[in-house]
């Protein structure tokens, strides 16, 4: 009799467990996927709610954007829906179609479209004919939008969960700057935005075929950031570390305005040879500030891309 009434219980807590798993609600998590430095060490994240993901940016190509995929297959079964394009530079939108072969729907705010164009044509002359690492025919093809917004998008997923978009209208790291949060997560995914404790793309967005860096006003952009969390909030950037988003805001103005100072006193300092700045010898003065910045940011990680990006900050200054 003993026996049988605990194999009645047995079955019982067993029955229980497997009813309270189907009822157990999908986690919620994001994941996030980092390039090597052939693909500029770009993040994809992934917000999975167990029933949809969402996914922000896509890589400069198709190679690293599969690779993100990939990685996001080996933390769950759980299909892409949804791709977010923060801001119109390349490795947030070069890799489109990969998205689109999944059936995902790409969603970007009407300025980040307007200037996609004009960036990508700027950017496919440097990689085909001064680079020249790609060629015309496999320099990725510009994709196509499918959710256009402007202000702000309430993303609506099928299990009530709402994730807010809202283009800041102001300058960031590039001509406008789109930024995500995820109310479920208390979390903000803002792109190249943020670079916690890594160094910036300092190049600039790109307007009329040039870039053109504002790093004040992308100081109004990291401050109308701050005003939308509080002090718990994290904040997911396009490079660097997860962090809080006031330490990564006060982080981060710090970084724009010391670079920014560093850039006016070296151009001050070269006097007449200032002309150099806009001849064959510029490179050697890049590289020189490259070196200056990381010397007073030696905790940073990836100082290489102050050298990618800096001729655009420099010759903001030249004209």
């Amino acid at each position: 009799m003993k026996s049988k009434i605990q194999t009645k219980l047995s079955l019982l807590f067993v029955t229980l467990a497997v009813a309270g798993n189907l009822l157990a609600k999908p986690t919620k998590t994001i994941y996030e996927f980092e390039s090597d430095d052939g693909g500029f060490r770009t993040k994809t994240i992934f917000y999975d709610n167990g029933e949809e993901v969402v996914a922000f940016d896509t890589q400069f190509t198709e190679k690293y954007a599969e690779q993100s995929i990939q990685f996001l297959k080996t933390k769950t079964k759980t299909p892409i829906k949804y791709i977010v394009i923060s801001h119109p530079n390349p490795d947030k939108f070069n890799a489109i179609p990969s998205f689109k072969k999944l059936g995902a729907k790409v969603i970007a705010s009407k300025q980040t479209i307007e200037s996609m164009k004009g960036v990508h044509e700027y950017k496919k002359y440097y990689w085909t004919k001064i680079a020249k690492a790609f060629t015309e025919a496999n320099y990725p093809k510009l994709g196509k939008v499918d959710i256009e917004f402007e202000g702000t998008y309430e993303l609506k997923l099928k299990n009530g969960d709402s994730l807010r978009l809202t283009e800041l209208g102001t300058k960031g790291v590039s001509t406008n700057q789109t930024v995500s949060y995820i109310p479920e997560q208390n979390a903000f995914i803002v792109g190249d935005l943020i670079h916690f404790k890594t160094h910036a793309w300092l190049e600039g967005g790109i307007q009329n075929g040039k870039p053109n860096p504002n790093v004040n006003e992308w100081i109004v952009s990291l401050d109308k950031l701050k005003s939308f969390g509080n002090s718990e909030t994290l904040v997911f950037g396009g490079r660097g570390k997860a962090a809080k988003l006031f330490d990564a805001v006060t982080e981060q103005k710090k970084y724009l305005k010391e670079v920014d100072e560093i850039v006016n006193d070296y151009i001050k300092d070269l006097g007449v040879l200032q002309t150099e700045l806009k001849s064959d010898m510029a490179n050697k003065h890049y590289q020189e500030l490259e070196k200056r910045i990381s010397k007073e940011f030696p905790e940073y990680a990836l100082p290489y891309m102050v050298g990618y990006g800096i001729y655009g900050l420099v010759n903001s200054k030249l004209q």
